[in-house]
């Protein structure tokens, strides 16, 4: 996680929890390769044939969420070929329409130097590209809700100002992360879907933390006289889990084949924002779906590394907005700050929290993009980083959603920073 889990408060326990919907299935990997990545390589093989109809997760295996766009036999008996003559051994595939290739996670076999059999596979002609599995870490007023109060980023944002003349209305904000209690009462549960990209445990789905405190940031509803407030409480979420919690070591782990479905499943949804509280090395298959996803019009927010650099996925990534801790040093470049420690959000089972670290501030960037989104459907990233850029005062005071607003609309009931 990005930053640290905050002490447990365990407020309050809400009775009458929903379930929620139901998960779709999709292609997922041995729980042995999640907890290990390094022994695993990702191979794609150009898979040319026309699409029907685009889905994530589609495959000719046997894995759920079926559809038109599967692997033709040209890459099937290459992904066969490739097996034989390295010793590979397949653990799963997934079809990826975005790019026209088939996507492989091999075994490596025992003994093998890593390195030498990439720069191999690179050099085969079948071989549309290579590269390791990668491991990456997620990131972490006058209202009637009890907990508003104690909501001390609300405030430092401006968030009730900026609701009078937005809410995020119109606006899909997909969160890649771990689960999240999807039934959660201070949700709005008809706009809020799931996906699970790891496995098909839908109580873990709903017990994941990660995912909940971030969906609880953006859209907990607000004057519904329940715990606190959402920053763009009328946008719709989609929860694709991509990560899951790393038991060995605590915090979120998540690799690059389950964040990759993830992020095909949001831009094929139309998702307007991708939220990403999480970080780790760069990732060429990733990198390519950012830009692919990035091309067609999503704004896609990055959590700020733990060492204030710009680097790796998804900070390092041209076009990504990063969001970093207001309380935090650093200086990198082209960082919008905001509020990051002892924030108050949602827990699973109807619980409350208090979190820390830099994937929070990565969702309230979210949360305040989706307001802006809202306003004007038209903004793009570019827009939206200049808006929250110039929203501040001082560098210190971080992000401001009713300044940000007010740029926007040219709406006198936020007056615009004075410089």
């Amino acid at each position: 996680m990005v930053g640290a889990l905050g002490v447990s408060i365990a407020l309050v326990l809400l009775a009458g929890c929903a379930a929620g919907p139901s998960l779709a299935r999709s292609a997922t990997l041995p729980v042995a390769v999640r907890s290990a990545p390094a022994g695993y390589l990702v191979v794609t093989i150009r898979n040319p044939v026309e699409p029907a109809a685009l889905q994530a997760a589609s495959t000719p295996r046997g894995y759920g969420g079926l559809g038109h766009y599967l692997a033709g036999g040209t890459a099937l008996a290459q992904a066969r070929a490739l097996e034989h003559e390295y010793g590979l051994k397949e653990v799963s595939s997934w079809p990826i329409a975005l790019l026209d290739v088939h996507c492989l996670v091999y075994d490596l076999p025992a003994g093998v130097d890593r390195d030498g059999l990439v720069a191999r596979l690179a050099r085969d002609p079948r071989v549309e590209s290579v590269q390791p599995l990668q491991g990456f870490a997620t990131a972490t007023a006058p209202y009637n809700d009890p907990y508003a109060p104690l909501q001390k980023n609300v405030a430092q944002m401006s968030i009730q100002r900026a609701q009078v003349l937005a809410r995020g209305d119109g606006v899909r904000v997909a969160i890649i992360d771990t689960g999240a209690d999807l039934g959660h009462p201070d949700l709005r549960q008809r706009a809020t879907t799931g996906r699970n990209f790891v496995d098909a445990d839908e109580h873990a789905f709903r017990a994941d933390t990660h995912g909940t405190a971030v969906a609880g940031l953006i859209g907990a509803v607000p004057n519904n006289a329940l715990g606190i407030v959402g920053v763009a409480p009328a946008a719709q979420l989609m929860v694709y889990k991509a990560c899951w919690r790393n038991e060995s070591g605590g915090g979120s782990a998540c690799n690059s084949f389950t964040l990759a479905q993830a992020l095909t499943a949001a831009i094929e949804a139309h998702a307007d924002i991708i939220n990403l509280s999480l970080n780790g090395p760069s990732d060429p298959l990733l990198e390519r779906l950012a830009r692919r996803g990035m091309e067609q019009g999503a704004i896609i927010v990055g959590a700020l590394p733990r060492d204030g650099g710009r680097s790796g996925f998804p900070a390092g990534v041209p076009g990504v907005i990063v969001a970093g801790e207001l309380e935090s040093t650093g200086d990198a470049p082209g960082v919008l700050r905001a509020p990051g420690r002892e924030l108050i959000s949602l827990a699973p089972d109807g619980r409350y929290d208090y979190y820390s670290g830099s994937s929070l501030a990565a969702a309230e960037v979210s949360g305040l993009i989706a307001l802006l989104k809202s306003g004007d459907q038209r903004m793009d990233a570019r827009q939206a980083q200049a808006l929250l850029a110039g929203s501040a005062t001082e560098p210190a005071q971080g992000v401001d959603a009713c300044a940000a607003l007010a740029l926007l609309l040219h709406h006198p009931a936020c007056a615009p920073p004075q410089r």
